[in-house]
């Protein structure tokens, strides 16, 4: 029986911004390592099947449910590090992780097959991933048996910003190589004072959001406890159409889902009022004391990445003098800090953050501040990802605006044309294959050309090299919206932008 790792990544990262920012959340980033979160969670079960030989694992290539928007960033990061997804499963809108995981559990049985599903949030970082291993070696021996298993973490302090796990009696099985324990049950985000008596106790665990248990298990849970959830999810896979790597899911049918999570909508009832006796039998929770972490504030990341002597992280081009216990990240300029404690401080090339470390949870107000304020800072960088290349706004005015475009080697813009601006093309260095309206031409480095208001054009990028260039827009519109598009490699409608 295989182990099918189900990677949920359709969070948005809030808290770390301006790092993080809705179109390229923190699973995205490389936050605490050469490997962004999203690489590090599909990396971390390499070596599964060698160091546990025993069970048999027989790992299965990821499947993966993504929001619909973050599509090519997800298939890009998967080809950087050579891993090519069982599937890649589209949301067209946000319905918490039990729509989420039932997807995954249709996609997984489609062939006649049972795998255990291995479920796993995109954004979490595990510093002993051998560790890690082990424990999902013996959650694999417990699913296998029909247990219904998660995770929860070795609190290593009263944390408030977490729910908790309360473990019960031993739970008795052949072959575990840790222990595991009954469910005894899920309580909620606690005050500092039930915190320190939660860790004081020994019984209760951190809730880390990470599941073993077969497909057909889930989808039989779901089915008894939220039947609503199964029938739109189930409606909505049915309608699912292939798009190049892609499932796509019909809006409206997937919408039709009450949005919930795994744990609100099985995961409690299984050790709550509503379970039965085998329900009671069959919940299993394994600690996990592997330096877990799921980053969810800036905070949090001070605490997981290396420090020097007086306790500073430092990232880019940073300097400190006499200051104790502070994150500092340059992405664009140098940045200091004197004589300053606690203190985070995060440069990118739009914005910058300054914030103590105590108040590290309160970055969500400058989000709701820019949205607002109808302001790009929290939806996009100033570098813009697209599945072409990207491009970054170096300039703007009235009815003009400067971008630099970076197209990757064979790659392609949609043919396409504006109603309301006109633009001018000069090539830094590359080679551009140009066509507007009749004419199809190369430019090199140095040369230039005009695309006229109205004109059907496109730009690709025959070389085998980046094809860098400088685009002036002018025009008395010029958002990402005025694009109609008659043909596009990657299926994308207007308001994926360029």
């Amino acid at each position: 029986m295989s182990l099918q790792p189900v990677i949920l990544s359709g969070g948005s990262g809030t808290r770390l911004w301006p790092l993080s920012r809705e179109a390229y959340p923190k699973q995205f980033l490389p936050l605490t390592s050469e490997h962004t979160m999203l690489q590090e969670t599909v990396l971390r079960l390499d070596g599964l099947d060698a160091e546990h030989p025993r069970h048999a694992v027989g790992l299965a290539a990821p499947l993966l449910i993504c929001n619909d928007a973050h599509r090519f960033l997800v298939a890009e990061q998967l080809r950087v590090i050579g891993v090519e997804a069982a599937c890649i499963v589209l949301e067209p809108k946000g319905r918490n992780t039990a729509p989420a995981l039932t997807l995954a559990a249709l996609a997984a049985t489609q062939d006649d097959e049972d795998p255990i599903l291995l479920v796993m949030p995109a954004d979490h970082t595990i510093r002993n991933e051998s560790g890690f291993r082990a424990a999902v070696a013996d959650a694999y021996l417990l699913a296998r048996e029909g247990a219904v298993v998660t995770f929860g973490i070795v609190p290593s302090k009263p944390e408030t910003g977490y729910g908790y796990i309360r473990q019960g009696r031993v739970y008795q099985a052949e072959g575990l190589a840790g222990r595991a324990y009954a469910l005894d049950g899920f309580v909620e985000k606690p005050d500092a004072e039930t915190a320190q008596g939660y860790l004081a106790s020994g019984d209760y665990l951190w809730n880390s959001g990470i599941f073993v248990l077969k497909a057909s298990l889930w989808l039989g849970l779901v089915e008894r406890f939220c039947p609503d959830i199964a029938q739109a999810v189930g409606k909505a896979f049915v309608a699912a159409t292939e798009d190049g790597d892609f499932l796509r899911l019909d809006a409206d049918l997937f919408g039709a889902s009450p949005s919930d999570s795994i744990d609100y909508a099985v995961m409690e009832r299984l050790c709550g009022p509503d379970a039965d006796a085998d329900d009671l039998a069959s919940a299993v929770v394994i600690p996990l004391d592997v330096g877990w972490s799921d980053v969810g504030a800036w905070s949090a990341l001070w605490e997981v990445r290396e420090q020097d002597a007086a306790g500073n992280v430092l990232d880019g081009d940073a300097f400190v003098h006499n200051a104790r216990n502070n994150l500092l990240m340059a992405n664009h300029r140098m940045v200091a800090a004197v004589g300053v404690d606690d203190l985070i401080l995060v440069e990118t090339p739009d914005a910058v953050l300054v914030a103590s470390k105590e108040s590290a949870q309160d970055v969500k107000a400058v989000i709701q501040f820019l949205q607002r304020q109808g302001r790009h800072e929290y939806l996009h960088h100033q570098r813009v990802h697209r599945p072409w290349g990207s491009y970054e706004s170096i300039g703007q005015g009235p009815r003009y605006q400067v971008k630099r475009l970076t197209v990757s080697p064979g790659e392609t813009l949609s043919l396409q044309m504006h109603h309301h601006r006109a633009e001018h093309w000069i090539v830094v260095s590359g080679t551009a294959r140009v066509t507007c309206d009749d004419s199809t031409f190369l430019l090199t480095e140095n040369q230039s050309t005009y695309i006229p208001v109205g004109a059907t054009h496109r730009l690709e990028n025959p070389g085998s090299i980046p094809l860098e260039l400088v685009e002036v827009q002018s025009g008395s519109y010029l958002g990402e919206d005025d694009i109609v598009r008659f043909e596009d490699r990657y299926n994308r409608g207007t308001q994926d932008g360029s």
